[in-house]
């Protein structure tokens, strides 16, 4: 039997019709399996510590469990790489660090992503670095401290998360303001630093508060400041670079879910307004604060801004403090 011209078109709209419902099933039905925050450092360091503040809250609103998978080293290329390369379906995502994101494209001699391999879904923390110290380093005071150095040219080393990382960075700046020369020591994470600055293997680390805080309190570890433009809640009597005398010492981490670029709009908008949820709400604030950060919620496209805003800010750092790619 031939087919008419009038049933043709009938049948093909109705065919369209039902691509685009199974479309928008499939979307509305997300996520049907457990998600996965692939996170570019190894356990321990902030990143990692947001990550499963992050899927600890967002497990229940999504309904799915929410899977941490540390992916270190690299400069976050590994972990990036394998989230470029993930199923555009919302369930690989990229749990990074602002470092990662908008320090290291500007040291890396061959890109291995670029900025539009991904989209923004959401920000959820920040944090200001802090200054910490071995206990028994002989300093108290960040101005003790560039005394110190001053005295032992050569001598201190300070740990970072890696090459060309914001702790890298801030290193390098406390050099510039202070007039000295350090060691740089860098590692795969926060984590492996922390624990080489506890054993006494370096002298020094900056970093933001959370892996630290446990430290501190223990007396194990030294906060000699913030470099943030306020003090901490949970570290009051830490002064700001500012105000011990090292205003250009200024710098703030940022912590952030990204997907790959193909996702469908649908899903990330689920994903950021669940994650407005969880950063917004009374617990997480005050998880974020006892752990010595902020939760800052952005969307999509204030995050995007954001990105935008560091890279250009950063680059001019980089090449001012004369950081290179290994």
């Amino acid at each position: 039997m031939k087919t008419t011209r009038k049933q043709f078109t009938t049948l093909a709209i109705a065919a369209l019709a039902m691509g685009l419902g199974s479309a928008a099933w499939a979307q509305s039905a997300y996520p049907s399996r457990n998600v996965t925050l692939v996170v570019p450092t190894a356990a321990g360091g902030t990143t990692d510590l947001s990550a499963r503040m992050v899927a600890q809250a967002l497990g229940p609103v999504l309904g799915q469990s929410v899977v941490v998978d540390n992916k270190g080293g690299g400069n976050g290329n590994i972990a990036a790489s394998i989230v470029k390369r993930a199923e555009a379906d919302g369930y690989t995502l990229l749990m990074q660090y602002s470092g990662y994101h908008v320090i290291s494209p500007h040291l890396t001699k061959v890109a291995q992503w670029a900025q539009s391999d991904f989209q923004p879904i959401a920000n959820v923390i920040s944090a200001p670095q802090i200054i910490v110290v071995r206990a028994d380093l002989p300093v108290k005071t960040l101005p003790e401290l560039i005394a110190y150095a001053k005295a032992n040219p050569g001598k201190l080393n300070y740990a970072s998360s890696g090459n060309g990382s914001l702790q890298h960075v801030t290193g390098a700046m406390l050099e510039q303001q202070g007039g000295i020369k350090m060691v740089h020591v860098p590692y795969k994470g926060t984590g492996p630093a922390l624990q080489d600055l506890l054993g006494g293997q370096v002298d020094l680390t900056f970093g933001t508060a959370p892996p630290f805080m446990p430290h501190i309190q223990a007396g194990k570890l030294r906060v000699l400041a913030v470099t943030g433009k306020e003090r901490l809640p949970s570290l009051p009597d830490a002064p700001t670079t500012a105000e011990a005398g090292y205003p250009g010492v200024n710098a703030t981490s940022w912590f952030a879910l990204f997907a790959p670029a193909a996702v469908p709009k649908p899903v990330i908008d689920k994903l950021a307004a669940d994650l407005r949820t969880v950063v917004q709400s009374a617990a997480f604030k005050q998880k974020a604060q006892e752990q010595g950060a902020t939760a800052d919620y952005l969307g999509p496209q204030q995050l995007g801004e954001r990105v935008k805003a560091d890279l250009a800010n950063w680059a001019k750092v980089v090449k001012s403090a004369k950081i290179e790619a290994e």
